[in-house]
C-alpha cells in the first residue's frame, strides 16, 4: 500500500508540475501562437462572482456575489434574453478551479491575456482597503497555468453609490457607498502590492520592460489628493517606486469607457490624463461607439471614434471591440432602447474584431499588437467571451477564426 500510494503521489505531482511549466511536447494552443506573433490578444475580467466580504456586507448577501443580481435578470420586451444562462453555470471567479478551465480556454481559442479590474474602495471608518481582488489572487494567480497566460491590472477607481450594484436591495438610494478618493497613505500600500504582489510576476504583462497599469477615472485621483500638483507628484513618487524595483519605468494606461466622439470636453479630459499620469497609451474599456439598438450601428460609430483618437493622439492608442451591451439587471426603469440587441451576432463581433486586429498590423511599426475585448465575462451587461447555452462556443470561435485568417 505505501508503495502504491508513493507512485499516486509522485503522480500527481508530476501532473500539477506539468501543467504549471508547460510540456514541451503539448501541441502550441493559438492563444501561445499569437503571443508568439506578437499579438496580446486581451479580455477584461470584471471580477465580481464570488463570495468577497465587503461585498455580502453591503451588497450581495446570499454568498454568490454578482451572481444573486444576474440570476434576476428579466425580459423587457419579446425576445429579450434575460436572465443569462452560463454554459458552465454560476461557477465562483476566485475558484482556480473555474480560472484553470478559464485559461486553458482562452488560450484554445486564442486569448493570451486577462486584464482584470482592480478597486481600492474607501467607506469612512468602516472600510479602508483592497476590494474583489480575491479572483485575481485567489482564482488567476493559483490556478496551475496561470503562467501561460499574460495579465495586468486596470484600476477601475470610480464611485459606487448604493443602488449601482444591487437596486433589489438599496431601491432608489443613490448616496455614495464606495468612495475611490485616496490619498497618500493608501496609494502607498496600493503601489506596494502592485509593484510586489503583480508586476514582479514573469507573466505580468510589459511592454518595453514596463508593466502595463490601466486608470480609469484621473479626476478622482486627483480629488483625493486635493490638488493636480499633489497627484501629479504622487504619480512621479509611483515611477520612482517602480524604478527602484528594477523595471524601466511603469507604463501607464489612460482608460475610459467610451461612448464619446472628440469634443472639448474630451480633449480637456485627455490632456488632464498627460498631465497627472504622463500618459504612455490609451485604450477603451469597451469598443467606444454611442450606444444603439443595433450593433451594426454601434460598432461602426465605434469605428469612428477609433479614427478621431487616433488622429488626435500622439501616444500610441489600443483598439478595443465589445460582444454587447444589456445592463437591464441593475436598472428597473431600462426597456428595449437601452440593449444592443439587433445583429448582436458572432459573426458582426468577429467582423469588428478583424477590423481591431487590421488596426493592430497597420500601427506595428509604433506600438505593440495589443487588442483588447470587452469583456471575458461581464455577464451583468451583457458583454462576455464564456460560453452560455444561447451561443455556445460561438463567440470564442469568432476570437479563433479571425486569428486564424477565416474573415480575410
Amino acid at each position: 500500500m505505501k508503495i502504491l500510494h508513493s507512485l499516486w503521489v509522485f503522480a500527481a505531482v508530476a501532473l500539477v508540475s506539468s501543467c504549471c511549466t508547460g510540456n514541451k511536447a503539448d501541441k502550441e494552443t493559438l492563444g501561445e501562437k499569437n503571443l508568439r506573433e506578437g499579438y496580446y490578444v486581451s479580455a477584461y475580467i470584471w471580477p465580481s462572482c464570488h463570495d468577497d466580504p465587503v461585498a455580502r456586507k453591503y451588497l450581495w448577501t446570499e454568498g454568490i456575489g454578482e451572481w444573486e443580481v444576474i440570476q434576476k435578470g428579466n425580459a423587457r420586451f419579446p425576445g429579450h434574453y434575460q436572465p443569462k444562462q452560463p454554459l458552465w453555470g454560476y461557477e465562483m471567479d476566485d475558484d482556480p478551479v473555474v480560472v484553470e478551465k478559464w485559461i486553458q480556454t482562452a488560450l484554445k481559442y486564442g486569448v493570451n491575456t486577462f486584464c482584470y479590474d482592480w478597486y481600492w474602495y474607501k467607506r469612512g471608518d468602516e472600510y479602508n482597503g483592497p476590494y474583489l481582488q480575491s479572483a485575481l489572487e485567489e482564482g488567476f494567480l493559483k490556478a496551475p497555468s496561470n503562467g501561460k497566460m499574460r495579465f495586468y491590472v486596470m484600476w477601475a477607481n470610480h464611485k459606487v453609490i448604493y443602488n449601482y450594484w444591487n437596486y433589489h436591495k438599496w431601491g432608489d438610494n443613490t448616496d455614495l457607498l464606495f468612495d475611490p478618493c485616496i490619498g497618500w497613505d493608501e496609494f502607498k500600500q496600493i503601489v506596494d502590492i502592485w509593484i510586489n504582489r503583480y508586476f514582479k510576476l514573469p507573466n505580468y504583462f510589459k511592454i518595453d520592460g514596463k508593466p502595463v497599469l490601466g486608470v480609469f477615472a484621473v479626476q478622482n485621483f486627483v480629488d483625493g489628493f486635493g490638488s493636480e500638483e499633489e497627484a501629479a507628484k504622487a504619480m512621479e513618487w509611483f515611477r520612482g517606486e517602480v524604478k527602484k524595483a528594477g523595471f524601466p519605468d511603469v507604463y501607464l494606461m489612460g482608460m475610459s469607457g467610451g461612448g464619446f466622439h472628440l469634443s472639448a470636453a474630451t480633449k480637456a479630459r485627455i490632456e488632464n490624463h498627460k498631465k497627472i499620469l504622463n500618459t504612455d497609451g490609451y485604450s477603451l474599456y469597451n469598443m467606444g461607439g454611442m450606444r444603439d439598438q443595433d450593433y451594426l450601428h454601434y460598432a461602426a460609430e465605434s469605428v469612428k471614434i477609433r479614427e478621431e483618437l487616433d488622429a488626435y493622439l500622439k501616444e500610441p492608442f489600443y483598439p478595443c471591440v465589445s460582444v454587447g451591451w444589456d445592463a437591464t439587471p441593475r436598472y428597473p426603469a431600462q426597456t428595449e432602447k437601452d440593449v444592443i440587441y439587433q445583429n448582436r451576432e458572432p459573426r458582426v463581433f468577429g467582423s469588428y474584431l478583424k477590423l481591431a486586429k487590421d488596426y493592430a498590423d497597420a500601427h506595428a511599426d509604433t506600438q505593440v499588437k495589443l487588442i483588447t475585448i470587452n469583456a471575458w465575462n461581464e455577464w451583468i451587461e451583457d458583454s462576455y467571451l464564456l460560453p452560455d447555452k444561447k451561443f455556445g462556443y460561438a463567440y470564442l470561435e469568432a476570437v479563433r477564426d479571425v486569428f486564424e485568417g477565416k474573415y480575410e
